[in-house]
């Protein structure tokens, strides 16, 4: 069992260590798309994936384009505060991919435009929030997943 989670465009390195950290607790595949707002070398990135870094599955991709022409035929849910379905609600299989947007932005409209069946949230119980950070909405996500289909 393993999902692979994919961050376009993470601009905390902090964030992505931490799900690094996390994909290989949950035996997932990490897959990061440029632009990236930090050095994959970054001395942050490393010290919260710890020594672990080098055990994870590792995937980059140049661009946006570039994931989805190397991943088309793939099944994807994508994760957003605009999401209209609960994250619940995926139909998580194995080798499901699980796409969340940067920090800042979240995923991009022509993502969003293009995939509304397939957009999930993670439902806020406040007006005074936006969204979660994104290493806790990756962990919610991934281990709901694996609650599911154990």
């Amino acid at each position: 069992m393993g999902y692979n989670i994919v961050l376009i465009e993470p601009e905390i390195p902090n964030n992505t260590g931490n799900i690094g950290r996390l994909c290989l607790a949950s035996g997932s595949n990490l897959h990061l798309v440029k632009p990236f707002g930090f050095e994959i070398s970054d001395a942050r990135l490393k010290r919260a994936g710890l020594d672990y870094w080098k055990h994870i599955n590792l995937f980059t991709y140049e661009s946006i384009d570039d994931f989805f022409k190397t991943h088309k035929d793939k099944d994807m849910a994508f994760l957003s505060s605009h999401g209209t379905q609960d994250y619940w609600d995926i139909d998580y299989k194995d080798n499901l991919f699980l796409i969340f947007g940067k920090e800042s932005k979240g995923l991009p409209k022509s993502i969003t435009d293009k995939h509304t069946d397939k957009l999930y949230k993670i439902p806020l119980f406040s007006d005074n929030i936006r969204s979660i950070n994104l290493a806790n909405a990756v962990g919610i996500v991934t281990y709901e997943g694996i609650r599911q289909l154990r």
